[in-house]
């Protein structure tokens, strides 16, 4: 859609606070009724960029879940792309990670949805691994509930941004450690 890619840019060029409907319609060649008709507010149409960013996330993450890897691999990936893609999206992409901590932060629509998505896809891989006798975990619930719990320092945004300035060697260190952990935990069934 044209007043997405339209949003897209003015959103990379000016921030999120600096966005105007009026600005993106009259680019588009429309006026910001028009625009209201499609989103009814300017953070719904922000939450659209950002849902189009996270979209791509969830379709890179799928693939890595729906791989020939065994499940505790999958796990390590997984998770790992998750933190990577959100704090290159912090260095690279300032604005669009700003919007998307908002919508977390606010629990907007987009950002519940997103982590219902994620869920799912954790959900697949652990399945697969308790099918597939990798994992030993006794209840499914707890064992999700605990890789979010145990990842969150390194996969929620809020807490991606504290960390902005420690050294990234230093972040993924600490992330694989807790990755061990979720590995043995899913591995032997105690939590």
């Amino acid at each position: 859609m044209r007043l997405l890619g339209i949003a897209t840019e003015h959103l990379a060029r000016l921030g999120p606070k600096r966005v105007t409907v009026v600005a993106v319609a009259a680019e588009a060649g429309m006026t910001h009724a028009n625009v209201y008709r499609y989103f009814p507010s300017k953070d719904a149409l922000l939450d659209a960029v950002a849902g189009r960013w996270l979209r791509d996330i969830e379709a890179h993450l799928a693939d890595i879940a729906d791989a020939p890897d065994p499940a505790d691999d999958k796990i390590e990936r997984l998770l790992t792309a998750l933190a990577t893609l959100q704090r290159d999206a912090l260095a690279q992409e300032p604005n669009l990670f700003a919007v998307h901590l908002d919508a977390t932060v606010a629990a907007r629509p987009i950002a519940r949805r997103h982590r219902v998505r994620l869920r799912s896809l954790v959900e697949r891989v652990v399945e697969e691994g308790i099918v597939g006798g990798t994992f030993s975990a006794r209840d499914r619930e707890r064992a999700i509930a605990y890789i979010f719990d145990a990842s969150y320092r390194f996969t929620h945004p809020l807490a991606i941004q504290h960390d902005a300035d420690v050294p990234r060697d230093l972040i993924e260190a600490r992330f694989g450690a807790v990755i061990h952990a979720i590995q043995r935990v899913l591995r032997t069934g105690v939590l």
